[in-house]
């Protein structure tokens, strides 16, 4: 139940934050491992951009 509520709550914050949640779910996942610590808070929804778009953003 700790785990279908953790995921609620992911899943959640990304739609308050108009990020779709499985576009923006991947992309973390495949980035988390290799990110510095101090790069963390770009994956957070409020800041997270699709790969497309921080291709435009460079």
């Amino acid at each position: 139940a700790a785990r279908a509520a953790a995921m609620s709550t992911l899943i959640t914050t990304a739609k308050l934050n108009d990020v779709d949640p499985l576009a923006w779910l991947a992309d973390v996942l495949a980035r988390i491992a290799g990110i510095p610590h101090s790069r963390l808070p770009e994956l957070l929804p409020w800041e997270w951009r699709k790969p497309d778009q921080q291709a435009a953003a460079a």
